[in-house]
């Protein structure tokens, strides 16, 4: 019964290509799914080129893991909207998700999101039971940890949150070597230290829109001022990272302390600044380049 309701969404998506895709590439975040196969491969490239395996003899490892943990991660994104449907309407950013306009309904989502993930832990699984077990706890973070307990209950929220979206780098890592060496560990790190900044300053964007839906986002209960503190207290603890990185090189360890001193100097300048929305929007921006020019850098610099 499950797979027949798959297939049926899947029916849908070829006969109607362009709202049906767009609904459902909406359920599953495909943002989110595509953002993290990004670093997903970047822990299985930097695995293959520093413990000297042919990348290439291993295509089957590089599929699959890619593959699996792009269906945990499409999966727990589908439970989480399926979750958050009380709370999505109030939101702009929200309200237009399938789950909110009726157009995926509420038993599909749930056959949908569980059949992702029971696949995507099974391919995960594949691989060994490292691999498999940290998908497990990625999964169990963001559905349950965060999406059902902490998001609505605990300023907190997005720091548990941010256990789920560091995860995809140790996947890819520990699918060649599942020993995950101090290396895999600093990619994990940045994962998680990126996050809060990332999302604390998206929140301040949409601070209204967070207190109306009743999510105890930072900005929400401690106030504009506490958030940048706290911003700026993250992309501190970024700086040390790059010097235990050194198997990468200098030019890694220099560009990667360039970035974070430049996202430093702008986060400081928030405090000078009167137009908070404006900063927290450009905080928000050099977030998402940070992570593209990084983990970029670490693919291209870990061949040179």
């Amino acid at each position: 019964m499950g797979n027949s309701r798959v297939l049926t969404t899947v029916e849908e998506a070829v006969s109607h290509p362009t709202s049906t895709w767009k609904n459902f590439t909406a359920l599953i975040k495909i943002g989110i799914v595509n953002s993290n196969a990004i670093t997903t491969f970047t822990g299985l490239w930097l695995a293959f080129m520093l413990t000297d395996r042919h990348f290439l003899q291993s295509l089957n490892i590089v599929i699959i893991t890619m593959l699996g943990s792009s269906l945990i991660i499409a999966g727990a994104c589908a439970l989480n909207n399926y979750i958050d449907r009380d709370i999505d309407p109030v939101m702009e950013r929200t309200k237009g998700r399938p789950t909110v306009t009726g157009k995926i309904s509420g038993s599909k989502v749930l056959v949908i999101g569980f059949t992702f993930v029971i696949i995507g832990l099974l391919m995960l699984f594949m691989m060994n039971i490292t691999t498999g077990i940290i998908g497990v706890i990625g999964v169990f973070t963001y559905v349950v940890l965060y999406s059902m307990w902490s998001k609505r209950l605990y300023v907190s929220n997005t720091i548990i949150g941010s256990i789920s979206g560091a995860v995809p780098p140790l996947i890819g890592w520990a699918a060649v070597d599942p020993t995950l060496p101090p290396m895999a560990w600093m990619l994990f790190f940045i994962m998680f230290i990126w996050q809060p900044p990332h999302f604390y300053a998206l929140a301040m964007r949409r601070v209204e829109e967070y207190r109306t839906a009743g999510i105890p986002m930072l900005p929400v209960v401690k106030g504009f001022a506490v958030t940048k503190l706290h911003i700026v207290a993250w992309i501190v603890l970024l700086l040390p990272i790059p010097f235990f990185m050194k198997s990468l090189g200098t030019p890694f360890i220099i560009l990667m302390t360039v970035l974070n001193l430049g996202w430093l100097t702008i986060g400081l300048m928030g405090y000078r600044k009167k137009d908070d929305i404006k900063w927290a929007t450009q905080m928000f921006v050099y977030s998402l380049n940070y992570l593209t020019i990084l983990f970029t850098a670490m693919v291209i610099l870990s061949v040179i």
